[in-house]
């Protein structure tokens, strides 16, 4: 493998370790990387081998080794006590399915739904305590919107992130909302205990609102996907300025949100009851 950041990362197999272990989080990063390229390219290796390869002394190989077993990211044959790729790839390989999956079959509906509305229209997923935006259409009302797509952005400020707070368990809604919570404008609503009747609206409704929580003067309408099983996987949100989007609009802009929001739940194999 190539160098590609001049520290020495990758050695030939008769190189001496440098002794540059000291290495900040990025080199150890991508020190964990290149184990894992190694091992993708060997099918398996030993402590001796990675830490030749990467130029290392065993102690810095071994304990990068123990960090990606934790994570199940390798996995060690007790035996022979040389490391494989492990299953939590997989994992990882799925997730990135189907976010790819999502994406792809949402967008030619977010397209739509942003020509119909004219607004700004953003896909979310539930990353951590965070909404992650997967995808954005900007409507033809949008006036240079902000690209919002690959940002994380607060489930409790946002009508993304209130779709996808009102499905979780109790458990899960409890570490999401775990204060403090942000407050971004004199609307933003910051007691976790206000969230559980909010929910309990949101799924009875089956839409969310923001209505000047995260950004003075923007409004946004949001609504859940279902994946085949019938979870939800993500949400589906329209966007723009408040006075584009006074409260008596809101209403007629959720029946066209939930609407998209369906049409890519049928494309994931949901069918409603």
């Amino acid at each position: 493998m190539g160098n590609k950041d001049g520290e020495g990362v990758t050695k030939g197999e008769g190189a001496e370790p440098t002794g540059r272990d000291d290495a900040g989080p990025v080199q150890s990063v991508d020190r964990a990387v290149a184990i894992l390229e190694i091992l993708a390219r060997d099918g398996e290796a030993g402590v001796t081998e990675v830490a030749r390869e990467l130029g290392v002394h065993k102690s810095t190989a071994s304990r990068l080794l123990a960090a990606l077993d934790r994570r199940d990211l390798v996995g060690q044959d007790a035996a022979r006590g040389r490391y494989r790729l492990g299953v939590g790839l997989v994992r990882l390989a799925g997730a990135a399915g189907r976010g790819l999956d999502l994406v792809q079959e949402s967008r030619p509906v977010c397209r739509a739904l942003a020509q119909e509305v004219g607004e700004t229209v953003n896909l979310a997923i539930l990353s951590g305590r965070d909404a992650l935006y997967l995808d954005q259409i900007a409507g033809p009302a949008a006036l240079s919107p902000h690209n919002w797509a690959g940002q994380r952005i607060p489930l409790h400020a946002t009508s993304d992130g209130k779709v996808l707070l009102a499905y979780l368990s109790d458990g899960e809604l409890a570490e999401c909302l775990a204060p403090p919570l942000a407050r971004f404008t004199e609307r933003t609503i910051t007691a976790a205990a206000d969230f559980p009747p909010l929910l309990a609206e949101v799924r009875r409704q089956g839409y969310a609102t923001a209505v000047e929580e995260l950004e003075a003067g923007l409004t946004a309408v949001a609504a859940p996907v279902r994946n085949a099983e019938g979870v939800v996987v993500a949400s589906i949100s329209a966007s723009g300025p408040s006075f584009r989007i006074p409260a008596d609009r809101i209403p007629v802009l959720a029946v066209s949100v939930r609407r998209a929001a369906a049409e890519v739940s049928r494309r994931l194999g949901w069918t409603a009851a």
